[in-house]
Formats: structure tokens, C-alpha cells, sequence
């Protein structure tokens, strides 16, 4: 199965799920950034497409554009499973459409619990006790995909937003990562794969080797 990884940073996530031993067939990147060097330094097919090119003439961004766009790179390039490893633009359209049930997505929170960007800064504002990390595929509707894998995260009295997001993320590096081996072996896109017993077994058996 071939996969891409999209990325917007410094891609710690990518350079987790390499050390698991999954190879990206493209590392794809909505804006300059280390990601890409990263890929590019380990014979990686890195390519930059760039959101800042797709501002409509009113200056708002053209969201439906760059998701046909990046739909035409993706089948280009024959990619079978997606991964957004802080991947920094929402996506819409036809690529959600094109790999329906094949794009996976990371979020700082248990879902269904803190979608959105501030998933940190609310479970911390509200106070409660247990925060964690999702796994999830895309669909439409921001964060409300069907959930693949999640660990909690125990707030402790003396956390700020930079603790409680470094704790968090620490959990994401390996659980993450889990998910994406079980899931090159088993994603089938517009099929409810990740249902299958095969995939939860394997996903249970990789998150056990992998678990501190």
C-alpha cells in the first residue's frame, strides 16, 4: 500500500511513523518547512503545494482548488492511505471524496470531547481530570470522524498549555505511528476496514509492543 504523509512543520510525527518502519511513497507539504527536507535527505518524493497559491480574488483562501489539487497529486502518485501528520489546512471537496475512509488525522483531545483547534486550552479551562489523544479518519465535519484509536492523558495539578500539549504529544509519537502500521495493511477505501477484527487485532498488538 502506498502512503503520503502531509506535513506543515518540523515533521516529528513523520520522522515517528519512519522509525516504525513505514516509508512514505510522498511526503507532501502545504508550506516550506523541515518535513520536507527531512524527506528529501532520506530519498523520500517531497513536494511543496504551497496554499499560499491559492488565495481566490477576493483573497480568501480557495479551499475547494487546493483540495482538487491535492487530490490530483495523491492519484498521481497512486497513494492509497493519507496521513496528516500536522498537516495545517483543512481539507474539503473531492479529495475527502477520492479517499473516503482512507485519510488519517491526529487530535490533542478524546474525541468526541475538545474538537477544534484549542483542544488543550479548553481541557484545561474546564478542569477535568483526563485529556488524552485520538486517532481518527476525515470526513467533513472537523474532528468527527470515526475514532481508530485513543489514549488517556491524566492532567496533574502543576500543568500549564505547554506541559499538559509536550505530554500529550509523547503519547501521540507512539500511538500514532500504531495506527498507521495496522492501517497500510488493512485500509480499503469506502470499505468500513477499520471494523475488521484482522486490523483491531493487529492495531491491539502494535499499541501493546509499543505502550510504555
Amino acid at each position: 500500500m502506498r502512503v503520503a504523509v502531509l506535513v506543515s512543520g518540523v515533521g516529528s510525527i513523520m520522522e515517528a511513523i519512519l522509525q516504525r518502519g513505514v516509508t512514505p511513497a510522498l511526503v507532501l507539504a502545504d508550506r516550506s518547512c523541515r518535513g520536507l527536507g527531512v524527506a528529501e535527505s532520506m530519498g523520500i518524493e517531497a513536494l511543496l503545494l504551497d496554499r499560499k497559491t491559492f488565495f481566490g480574488d477576493e483573497g480568501g483562501f480557495a479551499r475547494e482548488r487546493y483540495s482538487d489539487a491535492l487530490k490530483a497529486s495523491l492519484t498521481g502518485s497512486g497513494i492509497d492511505l493519507v496521513v496528516l501528520a500536522g498537516f495545517g489546512t483543512i481539507l474539503s471537496g473531492s479529495v475527502l471524496q477520492q479517499f473516503e475512509g482512507a485519510i488519517l488525522n491526529t487530535h490533542p483531545s478524546l474525541l468526541p470531547s475538545f474538537p477544534g483547534w484549542h483542544a488543550v486550552e479548553q481541557a484545561l479551562a474546564t478542569g477535568v481530570k483526563v485529556t488524552g489523544t485520538t486517532v481518527h479518519l476525515v470526513v467533513p465535519e472537523v474532528d468527527a470522524g470515526p475514532i481508530l484509536a485513543q489514549e488517556p492523558v491524566r492532567i496533574q495539578p502543576e500543568d500549564d498549555l505547554s506541559s499538559l500539549h509536550d505530554r500529550i504529544k509523547s503519547v501521540e509519537r507512539w500511538l500514532y505511528p500504531s495506527v498507521v502500521v495496522a492501517a497500510q495493511r488493512w485500509a480499503v477505501p469506502r470499505t468500513a476496514w477499520w471494523l475488521q477484527h484482522g486490523f483491531r487485532n493487529e492495531l491491539e498488538q502494535e499499541v501493546q509492543r509499543c505502550r510504555p
